[in-house]
């Protein structure tokens, strides 16, 4: 199973504290809006998205069909493709992409310790 791209998703008090503590940790702004409260910080390959007000716990994030850069990838695994896979190795999901349709999708599932994984497929 090819998931994509990996980050952690935080759920953060103050995104402008994060972000000064995750820069001196070397990461820097790769993406987002400081304006609504999200940014995707980079250093090297690992990816920390910062969310302000957005969800209550950190989540476990793939990206089916980027790389660490968020560049498109030619070979990956479609997150329906992802979905019927774990419900074959009955796995429960707590929200499903809906299989009649392409493109961008998502679903989440928990991990046996109430972690969330989002599998967040943008193409």
């Amino acid at each position: 199973m090819k998931l994509g791209a990996f980050s952690i998703s935080l759920s953060v008090k103050d995104i402008n504290t994060s972000k000064e503590f995750y820069e001196t940790l070397g990461f820097k702004v790769f993406a987002g809006d400081l304006e609504r409260n999200y940014l995707i910080m980079k250093n090297q390959d690992a990816l920390i998205g910062l969310f302000q007000g957005m969800f209550e716990n950190n989540i476990l994030t793939f990206n089916p069909g980027w790389d660490a850069n968020a560049n498109t990838l030619d070979d990956f695994d479609d997150v329906r493709d992802i979905q019927r896979a774990l419900k074959q190795k009955g796995v429960k999901l707590t929200s499903e992409a809906d299989e009649t349709t392409k493109g961008p999708a998502s679903l989440v599932v928990m991990d046996p310790d109430g972690n969330a994984i989002l599998i967040d497929q943008h193409i």
